[in-house]
């Protein structure tokens, strides 16, 4: 197929290469007449301009780059979604690239939308800020980080508060009468790796539950390590009677091989996961989860990133994270004393679907 280029459109018109370009520009130093006849002539051919060589001429190429650390996670690809639809209102085109939590993939994508000479770029980086994140930071093209950070690299960011989350849900555990939590952990190299873990260790020492280091299986925040850390702390000489999942697909494989272990979630074992996936809530038991909103963060990062298009330094966002019970976690652990289900301080006749715990400060909510 021949390309249609904007001579061909002055020829149809009847006009000059110079009076056609003007018209497509927008520019108002056009007669009605040529304007007329060259919008005719581009509608009659299908005329597109080359995005591309108008880039060359142009320091703006209306289009943003979105690099996602793994779009099978569903977090993630909530916020593609959400990230596209607020660039879009916003008249940005969004180029999408998955690192597949590999930074080796995140700097190949880097360096194709660099080469694109994409206006700037909503990014869950990986690794320690070399690479193609250096390359970023170096030639000054628009960054703002979602989800996770880079120690020493100052780019705006939008991320999630998991401590109170978290600290939520081993609260609401130890009041079940949990004393060994397993806690499936992101990898340590990445920044809501870190700052989970971080907050799991100072939660169970708060509250006085057991810190055995078998309790912690290291994973990479892929379903695979969550299958690989049921496994690996139900063989424990004193296996946990409860269990915490860093992020939704380590969920989703320690959901897989409790039930072909045949071991009933909410009964056997409670089960809590960050990050709320929509389909969590219609499992059989529905599942716990510390939620926080991505639809929110997409909505933040696009707008942070206008603004350092625009030439502005937008202060970073923390958004709050807090647990949601449900049927996985909310059963007492047979033979606490004591144990309600909810936290000590709250009878389960007075429960609502949002009540407060004292000791946290926190609302936890139920549904």
């Amino acid at each position: 197929m021949v390309a249609i280029t904007i001579k061909d459109v002055a020829a149809l018109a009847g006009v000059s290469v110079a009076t056609a370009s003007r018209v497509l520009s927008g520019s108002p130093a056009t007669s009605p007449e040529a304007r007329a006849s060259v919008v005719a002539a581009a509608a009659r051919l299908d005329y597109r301009p080359n995005a591309q060589a108008r880039a060359l001429r142009s320091t703006h190429t209306e289009s943003i780059g979105l690099l996602v650390s793994d779009v099978r996670n569903p977090f993630f690809a909530d916020l593609a979604h959400t990230v596209e639809q607020a660039a879009l209102a916003a008249g940005y085109v969004t180029l999408l690239g998955n690192a597949n939590e590999r930074k080796e993939q995140q700097d190949r994508y880097l360096d194709t939308l660099i080469s694109r000479r994409v206006d700037g770029i909503v990014l869950a980086p990986l690794g320690d800020g070399s690479g193609s994140i250096r390359s970023l930071i170096q030639r000054k093209i628009p960054t703002v980080f979602v989800d996770r950070t880079v120690d020493g690299v100052d780019v705006p960011s939008v991320t999630t508060d998991s401590e109170t989350g978290i600290r939520q849900a081993v609260e609401h555990l130890a009041a079940a009468g949990h004393t060994r939590i397993g806690y499936i952990s992101g990898p340590q190299a990445i920044s809501t790796g870190r700052d989970r873990f971080a907050a799991f260790t100072r939660a169970v020492a708060e509250f006085g539950l057991s810190q055995d280091p078998e309790l912690v299986y290291f994973g990479d925040f892929q379903a695979a390590s969550g299958s690989l850390g049921v496994h690996a702390l139900l063989e424990l000489r004193q296996p946990p009677t409860a269990l915490l999942a860093a992020d939704s697909p380590m969920a989703v494989g320690a959901i897989a091989i409790l039930h072909k272990r045949g071991m009933r979630i909410g009964r056997d074992v409670a089960l809590i996961a960050f990050d709320d996936i929509e389909w969590f809530a219609l499992l059989d038991p529905a599942l716990s989860v510390i939620s926080h909103s991505v639809e929110e963060m997409g909505r933040i990062a696009v707008k942070m990133l206008l603004e350092v298009i625009g030439g502005g330094t937008p202060e970073s966002v923390v958004l709050p994270s807090e647990l949601i019970i449900r049927a996985s976690s909310a059963m007492p652990l047979a033979g606490a004393a004591g144990a309600t289900g909810a936290p000590a301080s709250v009878s389960p006749a007075s429960v609502s679907p949002e009540f407060v715990s004292p000791a946290a400060g926190q609302s936890l909510r139920k549904n």
